[in-house]
């Protein structure tokens, strides 16, 4: 067969001269990179084991290490490229199916980065946000049509749950057992002193963090993994996942060795074993079966919550979310193909769904059109980076935002893209006892809470200078958006004009 062995990716690049084999490097790598070999009486590394999460870079006291990019290349082909290579090569060899981590790393347009946003001078003078009221409150959920009073004319209050936000953001949907304990507990701490929410995932909710209810979205996949009557009872809302931005139209999978007895008792999958939920929920087959689950979940919360049915931003999600619209959630959230993932086939993640900025304008639209817009609220997701984006998605017509992959950045991932392998050296993708006690949650919380907070005073001051003072009045209005570098078509998807227009 002759030798097929692929050439590192990355290489560690250690200067001797500052090294002092203190073996911090050998000691913090769960990928074995770095060992001190006696017979040379210096450190050594093995590049092929390497996934650049910068663990050894951040933490050698005398600097002597960096990871730079392999400069080793195949003839120049600028249709067989190095990538498509290496991917031959390794199912040639395995016979596997691809695998990747986190959102779509392709270089596909950014739709956020080719708007700007409006700003308002004279006429409609801007607001000062150190001085006068900024309005960031958000409440998600069905809006009554019209307003109804009594006889003696006052409103009546027949409002459908909402789920209160101080902030326009909330933590999207990673699941226990995709991330680890301590990550579920400063996502969960955070979103209680932010007085927003955060999302359980599809893996079922540690009875620890059930003091957390309050902040919680419980999750139903197509596993129903960990889901029974308390849990359900235990969030602020329910959320039915039928997709999600990194993989549509597939379901889910944590590998055995992540399922240790804990997340086996909260799963109630057998300890060890592969969780897959499948990629339909072989109940719902069209949106009426859809319109049961959403009214048997209803039914078993008392009425008392509100329900979120979360979709993938695929070609037709416009009519979807139509048909959503109508079933009786209260909430839609879209999911775009930049959203992250634990683990993902990696031709579904880089090949498939299309862009949240035009999923999420095309929804709006039609709901708007058909007039049934106030039916349900709209949260988008998948690669939101800033608070601009968070605007911009604001404008488009989304009511609030969820954020997965920023936040886990805030806690200290490096974004090395290797979470399937449960090797997290950040103790963040990771169910090893020695890894998941490297994130320290009384830290990492806060860090979350710095963040938001950034934000949230950015978004005042972005709306200051739009003379806008609330959430409420930014929320689908796209005059506030300018394009730069758009065609026709996109400027008619997104609704917006172009920047001199």
């Amino acid at each position: 067969m002759g030798s097929f062995d692929l050439m590192p990716d990355y290489e560690v690049a250690r200067n001797y001269d500052r090294c002092i084999a203190c073996r911090v490097c050998e000691r913090q790598c769960s990928n074995l990179v770095h060992e001190y070999s006696e017979e040379i009486g210096r450190m050594t590394a093995d590049d092929s084991k390497c996934v650049n999460c910068h663990r050894c870079v951040s933490l050698c006291p005398t600097r002597a290490l960096k990871i730079v990019q392999s400069d080793n290349t195949y003839k120049l082909n600028c249709n067989w490229t190095s990538k498509s290579i290496k991917e031959i090569f390794t199912q040639a060899s395995t016979g596997s199916v691809l695998l990747s981590s986190m959102g779509n790393p392709e270089d596909y347009p950014v739709y956020f980065d080719k708007m700007t946003i409006n700003a308002s001078q004279v006429t409609n003078p801007s607001i000062d946000p150190l001085r006068e009221p900024m309005e960031t409150r958000v409440f998600l959920g069905a809006k009554p049509e019209k307003i109804e009073r009594d006889a003696n004319g006052k409103i009546k209050c027949n409002l459908s749950p909402q789920l209160k936000l101080a902030m326009p953001m909330m933590f999207s949907a990673m699941s226990y057992g995709s991330i680890s304990y301590n990550a579920h507990e400063s996502l969960a701490r955070a979103a209680e002193e932010l007085d927003i929410y955060y999302n359980t995932g599809e893996g079922g909710l540690n009875e620890d963090f059930y003091k957390f209810g309050n902040n919680t979205i419980v999750q139903v996949a197509s596993g129903r993994f960990g889901v029974h009557r308390k849990y359900l009872n235990q969030g602020a809302a329910v959320e039915i996942k039928m997709g999600q931005g990194a993989k549509p139209g597939i379901g889910g999978h944590l590998p055995g060795k992540k399922i240790d007895s804990d997340i086996s008792r909260t799963r109630m999958t057998p300890e060890g074993s592969d969780a897959i939920s499948p990629a339909p929920h072989h109940d719902i087959y069209s949106i009426e079966d859809l319109r049961q689950l959403v009214y048997s979940l209803k039914e078993a919360t008392d009425y008392k919550l509100p329900i979120i049915v979360k979709i993938a931003a695929v070609h037709n999600v416009a009519a979807i979310a139509s048909g959503i619209a109508r079933s009786g959630a209260d909430v839609i959230s879209i999911d775009g193909f930049r959203g992250g993932t634990g683990a993902a086939p990696t031709r579904i993640r880089d090949c498939v769904g299309i862009p949240i900025e035009l999923a999420l304008a095309s929804v709006d639209t039609r709901l708007r059109k058909e007039g049934i817009r106030d039916r349900v609220s709209i949260v988008a997701g998948g690669g939101i980076r800033s608070s601009t984006d968070i605007v911009k998605s604001i404008a488009l017509g989304a009511d609030c935002v969820y954020l997965g992959t920023s936040a886990l950045l805030a806690l200290g991932c490096h974004l090395c893209r290797s979470c399937q392998a449960g090797k997290c050296n950040w103790g963040i993708a990771t169910q090893e006892p020695e890894l998941v006690r490297r994130l320290n949650p009384d830290i990492g919380y806060k860090r979350l809470v710095n963040l938001m907070r950034a934000w949230q005073h950015e978004i005042e001051e972005i709306m200051g200078g739009m003379g806008i003072n609330s959430i409420e009045a930014l929320r689908g209005n796209r005059l506030m958006l300018r394009g730069v570098g758009l065609n026709e078509k996109e400027l008619g998807i997104l609704g917006i004009l172009h920047a001199g227009e």
